[in-house]
């Protein structure tokens, strides 16, 4: 096993960028999973610049699949019962994220399929605010993703390609 001194300098920066994102998160009293969910996946793609817009979108599309659900579901509801109504919308929109990805793979994709299913998870959570998570998921996500694609690229850390092994 060889060690590789440029992954070993980012695995530091990335240290300093969660704790200067928990703190800010903290102090502003904000959820930083959002942003961090984001982050991770952005290293599931080997820190490749050209997925971010990927996953930064689709995760907003998915935040926003679970902010158009109460509606929907409350117009379903009436049809078939609160119950079903859920139902039906949880499988039709997962369906159009499998169904339609091909077809507009930046907006519907695994990482919007990853983001309703958490960001629906979450909503049983103390507080939740979609909207808020929606931004902190784009922006926060965003300020992560690029400030690891800068400091990757200032001390020449692998690229996507050389990233995978």
């Amino acid at each position: 096993m060889k060690f590789n001194r440029r992954r070993l300098i980012l695995g530091l920066y990335v240290l300093a960028l969660i704790v200067i994102t928990e703190l800010v998160t903290a102090h502003l009293r904000l959820p930083a999973w959002p942003a961090f969910v984001a982050w991770v996946l952005f290293f599931g793609e080997h820190m490749s610049p050209k997925r971010a817009p990927h996953i930064l979108i689709g995760a907003a599309a998915g935040i926003g699949l679970v902010m158009l659900a109460p509606i929907v579901i409350g117009l379903l509801a009436h049809l078939s019962g609160a119950e079903w109504g859920r139902l039906i919308y949880i499988l039709a929109a997962v369906y159009a994220i499998f169904a339609f990805g091909e077809m507009i793979p930046l907006v519907l994709n695994n990482y919007t399929f990853m983001f309703f299913t958490v960001a629906g998870l979450a909503l049983a959570a103390p507080n939740p605010n979609p909207q808020l998570w929606l931004l902190m998921a784009a922006a926060g996500g965003g300020l992560l993703i690029g400030a690891t694609i800068v400091i990757g690229r200032i001390i020449g850390a692998p690229g996507a390609a050389e990233a995978v092994h």
